[in-house]
């Protein structure tokens, strides 16, 4: 019987699952509703094998779910935590780089003070 895999552990492979830009796009773009493979395509701009391997990446972690309809393909958000984890990670960002603007305003001031 093989231990339990820590929660810190196991957010950390999560974390690492959603560490690729074509990941991060598709779930921004799903957050507003279902969309087909050929959407995806042409929203990401991307070659078609690259979207596939990474749709299969987020389909296996369970984050995304898909349902065929003939030959069309469409992706949807597994659960409404993922839009809400999307949205905290955008206002995290914006909080932080407000603070890096704030500091680099602080910076050329400085530097304006110091060449007068």
């Amino acid at each position: 019987m093989t231990a339990p895999v820590p929660l810190y552990q196991a957010k950390a492979e999560f974390f690492r699952m959603l560490g690729h830009p074509v990941r991060i796009r598709v779930l921004e773009l799903l957050q507003d509703g279902p969309m087909s493979v050929r959407d995806l395509l042409t929203a990401i701009g991307i070659e078609p094998s690259s979207l596939s391997q990474q749709l299969a990446v987020l389909r296996r972690s369970g984050i995304v779910a898909s349902t065929r309809t003939g030959s069309t393909v469409v992706y949807t958000l597994a659960g409404g935590d993922v839009a809400d984890l999307m949205r905290a990670a955008r206002r995290i960002l914006t909080e932080m780089l407000a603070g890096q603007h704030e500091l680099l305003q602080e910076l050329r001031g400085t530097e304006q003070g110091a060449v007068r």
